[in-house]
């Protein structure tokens, strides 16, 4: 059922898994998934009108959906999963049967600078200022670091570049 070509990519917002799981993709000739793209095709909403509309508990139940579906009907891929994708519902147990899941670390500060310009698209975090995004990212990634840790490998960094985790997965 499962491929050990799967690759996850997960990790707080803002840590560069869309952008590193396409060129990743590319490098190694899989193909991509973004998890939340392909809710987004499902409900036919953005995913801020998921939040907005239906609650944070309806759109979890269809994200683990949407991976549950990915992992059974899809093989040699990468997938960038939703920051909080590996914290609810089993996932990360089921990521890790179904492939190799990598953490992409970064610190509260430099995950502040890299979200502070895109605050507009992101709904959970786009009416703070960087001292409270600063907060808001300490609180939440102590939350689920403990989820984030369970993956098979963890790529720590200022700029972590696509030749760091092909030299890590070979």
């Amino acid at each position: 059922m499962t491929s050990k070509n799967n690759i996850f990519l997960l990790g707080f917002m803002g840590c560069g898994k869309s952008t590193l799981g396409k060129k990743l993709a590319k490098k190694l000739g899989l193909d991509f998934y973004d998890l939340d793209k392909c809710i987004e095709e499902k409900a036919q909403l953005s995913i801020a009108n998921i939040f907005k509309t239906k609650g944070e508990e309806q759109f979890r139940k269809l994200e683990s959906e949407q991976l549950i579906s990915l992992i059974n009907n899809k093989s040699n891929y990468v997938v960038a999963l939703g920051g909080g994708a590996p914290c609810f519902n089993d996932n990360m147990k089921l990521i890790n049967e179904a492939g190799t899941s990598i953490y992409l670390k970064y610190n509260e500060g430099i995950l502040a600078s890299r979200l502070i310009n895109a605050k507009a698209e992101r709904p959970l975090i786009a009416n703070k200022t960087k001292e409270e995004l600063i907060d808001f990212i300490s609180k939440l990634l102590s939350e689920r670091e403990q989820f984030y840790n369970q993956s098979k490998i963890v790529v720590e960094g200022n700029n972590i570049s696509v030749n760091q985790v092909v030299d890590l997965l070979l």
